[in-house]
């Protein structure tokens, strides 16, 4: 997909395809703009959940491709959502455990993608993001998966600490990263699984780390007190995968 299909940009464009049910990840508007078409959008947006960005005129310019954004540029999804039902039957017909990636604060579409790419590769059956506060199915994220997008799916959810406790009802156990809690090699990792990471500043929200079985932290020598995200979730990833295999 290029750019320019994954970019709506003009009002009526932006409001159309919010009340089509297109899934836009993140809206651009003019700031100190109080227009009726805009304060439309703006409810829409706030409606849907969608990460809002009240900007300078310049960087409106510089988003557009048309130049005719007449003040709200809309990004949407890239790639279709899936639904987590469907990672639970991607298991069963491998005949294996649930193997999920559960992402709470995470940001950056950079480290998204990087992460989506580590779940295709680690065996993971799906990664399961927030609906608000994070990053989206956008280009940006497409490109740093490598293409594993198109075959790792990606579930949007309201709440995850919700969804946690209705994936523990059918029997999935879930390991928390943080670096406050028990050394990840001293952890029983098998079975079916849930691995919840947070972003580098925040972490884990408290309710999220709450809803898990298990915290887990990985051994550092240096410095610095963290990891980058993507990094550490392939870390931890990788140590279930080792579990896994013996």
């Amino acid at each position: 997909m290029r750019y320019e299909e994954l970019t709506i940009e003009g009002r009526n464009a932006v409001l159309e395809a919010f009340r089509s049910g297109k899934t836009i990840d993140r809206l651009f508007v003019l700031k100190g703009c109080q227009d009726g078409p805009v304060r439309t959008i703006i409810r829409e947006a706030k409606k849907h959940d969608t990460i809002l960005d009240y900007v300078e005129k310049e960087r409106l310019d510089q988003l557009s491709e048309t130049k005719k954004h007449q003040g709200v540029i809309a990004f949407a999804a890239a790639y279709e959502y899936a639904q987590v039902e469907d990672m639970l039957k991607a298991a069963k017909d491998r005949q294996e455990d649930p193997f999920l990636i559960l992402l709470d604060n995470i940001e950056d579409p950079h480290n998204l993608g990087a992460i989506i790419r580590t779940a295709n590769l680690a065996g993971a059956h799906g990664v399961i993001i927030p609906k608000r506060r994070a990053a989206g199915l956008t280009a940006t994220v497409a490109k740093a998966s490598a293409g594993a997008l198109n075959y790792t799916p990606v579930a949007k959810v309201t709440n995850i600490s919700q969804t946690i406790k209705e994936l523990k009802e059918r029997g999935i156990w879930f390991v928390c990263a943080d670096m406050d809690g028990e050394t990840m090699y001293r952890l029983d990792l098998k079975g079916p699984i849930g691995l919840v990471v947070g972003s580098e500043g925040e972490g884990v929200s408290r309710l999220v780390k709450e809803s898990c079985d298990f915290t887990a932290s990985i051994p550092v020598a240096g410095e610095i007190d963290s990891l980058n995200a993507s990094v550490a979730t392939g870390v931890l990833a990788y140590e279930i995968v080792r579990q896994r295999i013996q």
